[in-house]
């Protein structure tokens, strides 16, 4: 499993905190004992020389790696005269490839083996009297011979613990003397968590409800859970969105999409009435939907398992193939060749039958269409011809009423400024017309010489000096005189 030290990091610590719920749990019941001491341990000196011997001494890094943490619950039982005797000892152990870690390798982190197993649980077992129950989980996963090791003695227990691929957890007994029980102690995950993740497998295989079902097998084996659990997620699911329905046909549970329904009381029906309601002209359409939908997830799930039975057989005619090809003699090509003519027919007649089935799936999908339709067009309630005229005409009328009363105000509202205006003020507003343009001419025009010379009824000034003295005589004038005067 190829993970990196900050997944290790949580799975580390996802799995030390479920467990540790699960211990406080069976307290009493599961583990036996009347007082408890709980101690936590972990291998963080060990992983700082390691990181030290490859010249690494970044703190933060160090508090971000795997350090093979674990809990250690020990039980007792009180005594008068001897004080408390020992019942029993419950460890949650973490053992992932910290070497690795510590070295910042490039090559994915390799899985626990056996040696480096059995080293552990010899460290972990201190008291060979008392019983001991280990879970051990590594974030890498074991290898073939950690998983099949023989470790089993009196007094000890031993489950492994590893992450998969679907997101939860897989338990495994070391020998065949661990109690079902104990492998669920050292389980993380929780019910609720379980059935969450199932919702959300759920939520991603949404479309495949749109054109048939999903089978709780199927989603089971995706998931890594028991069915049971996969069957109580699609109830769940079902109760909560009323378009999505349950059923069980030959042993199989099926989640499907129809019409939703009101939760009510329906008598009894067999086959026969149901067949007939489902064909006859009338009848709720969401029953008939329902109907429709569920068979439709049946033929569905019949067409998925033809579709992998004649991917079986295509590996099966390759693999014919190429023995047929690596045959040195006429007789094994032969058989070889008969083997393969056969194969071939019966994969015809699979993907005949494949053929047939979405066929049928074709026809039902076109009637619950056509009935979905048919119950959304009478969900609506649509007014008829008759109500949507008699609607027209009153907008219409409406329309012109408004646009009446809106022509009136506007004259009204003319008059009424007409009224406040009075004689006097309509002139002024009329100078103010006239003088607006003219002043606005005389300023953009250009000053004169004759603008700037002094007139006749302002004299220029002398100064100051010319100012104090009398006046002259005005002077005679120079031209001729007029001979007229004369």
């Amino acid at each position: 499993m190829a993970i990196d030290a900050t997944k290790a990091f949580q799975h580390e610590t996802d799995f030390l905190a479920g467990v540790e719920a699960n211990l406080e749990t069976a307290k009493g019941t599961l583990l036996r004992g009347s007082t408890w001491q709980l101690t936590r341990d972990d291998e963080t000196d060990r992983l700082r020389a390691l990181m030290a011997r490859h010249r690494n001494y970044d703190r933060e890094k160090l508090k971000s790696l795997p350090a093979n943490r674990r809990i250690v619950l020990r039980g007792f039982e009180r005594r008068w005269l001897l004080g408390r005797k020992p019942t029993g000892v419950a460890i949650a152990s973490v053992l992932s490839p910290m070497g690795h870690f510590s070295a910042d390798g490039e090559a994915p982190a390799p899985p626990v083996g056996l040696g480096e197993l059995t080293d552990h649980v010899h460290k972990l077992v201190s008291d060979r009297k008392s019983p001991y129950v280990i879970g051990i989980c590594s974030p890498t996963g074991f290898t073939k011979e950690a998983r099949t090791a023989q470790l089993t003695r009196k007094n000890l227990s031993i489950v492994l613990i590893e992450p998969n691929e679907a997101g939860g957890w897989q338990a495994m007994a070391v020998g065949d003397s661990v109690d079902p029980a104990l492998m669920k102690l050292f389980d993380p995950e929780s019910a609720t968590m379980k059935e969450q993740r199932v919702r959300k497998l759920l939520e991603s295989h949404r479309a495949e409800l749109l054109t048939g079902g999903l089978s709780a097998s199927a989603i089971a084996g995706e998931a890594n859970l028991p069915e049971h659990i996969v069957r109580q997620g699609f109830d769940q699911l079902a109760a909560v969105d009323p378009e999505l329905h349950v059923t069980r046909n030959d042993g199989e549970c099926l989640l499907y999409q129809g019409a939703a329904m009101a939760h009510q009381e329906r008598k009894s029906m067999n086959v026969i009435d149901r067949i007939r309601q489902l064909f006859s002209g009338d009848g709720d359409e969401a029953e008939k939907v329902n109907l429709l939908a569920e068979r439709r997830a049946t033929l569905t799930q019949r067409r998925d398992k033809i579709y992998e039975a004649i991917g079986q057989l295509e590996k099966k005619e390759s693999d014919l193939l190429v023995q047929g090809k690596a045959a040195t003699s006429s007789v094994p090509k032969r058989r070889i060749a008969a083997q393969l003519a056969q194969l071939r027919k019966d994969i015809g007649r699979q993907n005949t039958s494949a053929a047939m089935l979405n066929q049928q799936i074709n026809i039902i999908s076109t009637d619950i269409h056509n009935l979905t339709l048919i119950q959304q067009g009478e969900r609506a309630q649509l007014p008829d011809t008759t109500e949507l005229t008699e609607h027209a005409v009153q907008a219409e009328e409406m329309l012109e009423s408004l646009k009446a009363d809106a022509d009136m105000v506007g004259s009204l509202e003319t008059g009424i400024e007409a009224t406040l205006t009075s004689d006097e003020e309509l002139a002024i507003m009329q100078e103010f017309e006239e003088e607006q343009p003219s002043k606005l001419t005389d300023t953009m025009k250009a000053p004169t010489k004759e603008a700037e010379l002094p007139t006749a009824e302002t004299p220029p000034s002398r100064g100051p000096i010319a100012d104090a003295l009398p006046p002259a005589a005005p002077e005679q004038s120079k031209q001729s005189p007029d001979p007229e005067t004369t």
